[in-house]
């Protein structure tokens, strides 16, 4: 028998795939596909305070393996969250994790405390890569004392397993990666998208209706995986690894770098059996290197 089940932080993953937040909408919109219950879990896109419409049109593009987003968060706010999405997605069968996203400390307080009353979503996602209206629109993800900050808040109301989610948009991701865990982050997903732009030389015009926007998919995998095996080594809290995995090899490259689980983002829109071929690919690759658990990959580059 081979064991795929992963402990992250006290929470048991039957294994360590999951989907990544905003690609997998909340679940629903895959069932014609396969159970999402097949899954270790499912990071449903962001919940924030109140509606939001999101970013003009156009908001995303294709670019050269991989693709720029803009959506720009669009929700209608953590009570229809809680009226309405909750009840229908509560009993799928895997842990169904939400992103926690805010424009000021108190937004992300907010939202987090309502969070917490829902007994079936066991843990949160905290997506610190938003601005913060109140500092100049400085993304909270990129300064240590603000990440610390907004954490501590987040943990003083939510007392089930927090996560935090890392932008790649740093100097230094070990320093942020302490910040959050000198906050009280019980585990650190990694990496948020990189920031990009994209040019339409005929119209010589921007093609997103932002200018900038975040690159994911392929080709941000190198990155994505050197910031974990970096923060593996600087950090004692579990980790969640994500940005271009397309296959079962990536995902074991994650892990191998130092993640106990892997998301699925950018290939969702590709293929959306991606995510439970990964699980299967896994496995396939533990009978075939005689490995009995999926843990003993977890950090086991060998470097000498």
């Amino acid at each position: 028998m081979i064991n795929l089940s992963v402990n992250i932080a006290g929470l048991v993953f039957k294994n360590p795939v999951s989907t990544a937040s905003g690609t997998f909408g909340y679940g629903e919109e895959f069932v014609d596909f396969f159970d999402p219950g097949k899954l270790g879990g499912i990071f449903v896109k962001a919940v924030t305070g109140s509606n939001r419409e999101g970013n003009a049109y156009p908001r995303m593009a294709e670019t050269a393996s991989g693709m720029l987003n803009s959506v720009g968060l669009q929700n209608k706010g953590v009570d229809h969250f809680v009226r309405e999405i909750y009840p229908r997605i509560k009993d799928f069968g895997t842990h169904v994790i939400v992103n926690v996203s805010g424009s000021t400390i108190e937004e992300y307080v907010e939202v987090a405390a309502r969070i917490n009353e829902l007994e079936k979503i066991p843990a949160i996602e905290l997506n610190i890569s938003c601005p913060n209206v109140k500092q100049g629109g400085m993304a909270f993800g990129t300064v240590p004392s603000m990440s610390t900050e907004v954490t501590r808040a987040v943990r003083d109301v939510y007392k089930k397993v927090l996560m935090v989610k890392l932008s790649p948009n740093v100097t230094s991701i070990t320093d942020l990666a302490k910040a959050v865990v000198d906050g009280g982050a019980d585990v650190i997903t990694l990496i948020n998208t990189l920031l990009g732009m994209s040019i339409d030389a005929e119209r010589q015009h921007p093609i997103l209706s932002t200018i900038t926007g975040g690159l994911s998919g392929p080709a941000i995998k190198p990155v994505a995986l050197r910031m974990v095996w970096q923060v593996h080594k600087a950090v004692k809290v579990p980790l969640i690894g994500l940005g271009g995995i397309t296959n079962a090899t990536d995902a074991i490259e994650f892990l191998l770098a130092g993640a106990s689980a892997i998301q699925v983002g950018t290939a969702n829109f590709i293929d959306p059996l991606t995510s439970v071929n990964i699980v299967d690919g896994i496995e396939a690759y533990l009978r075939r290197k005689w490995i009995a658990d999926v843990n003993e990959l977890i950090g086991a580059l060998k470097t000498a």
